[in-house]
């Protein structure tokens, strides 16, 4: 079985489900995703995603887009400002981490 790798954020801020659907959300924000496709991707249980879901929508750091047939598609709510921050601190760590990644690999070389 191969090793999920996890990303610098999740790395910083924890294995929780929260932080894995948001991960997955900045990751994918140019898109949108059905709940089970958010919920899949984030490799969480449907229960916590749900209400997880409720969460980032009333906060409006998710905001629906459109539909298809019964399915509602949701994304990252790029214009809210807790967002924005978000994605700059993603931005950030992932820099650092790259950053530190490479600097490992030229001492080991």
């Amino acid at each position: 079985m191969e090793e999920e790798t996890q990303s610098a954020f999740v790395e910083y801020f924890g294995n929780s489900p929260y932080i894995k659907v948001l991960d997955f959300l900045i990751q994918g924000r140019e898109f949108d995703y059905s709940m089970t496709e958010i919920a899949r991707g984030a490799g969480v249980g449907w229960s916590a995603f749900t209400r997880i879901l409720e969460l980032l929508i009333s906060k409006k750091m998710i905001i629906p887009t459109r539909s298809i047939g019964n399915a509602k598609l949701f994304r990252l709510n790029k214009l809210n400002l807790i967002v924005k921050k978000i994605i700059k601190i993603d931005e950030e760590i992932t820099k650092i981490a790259t950053d530190d990644f490479f600097k490992e690999q030229a001492i080991a070389a």
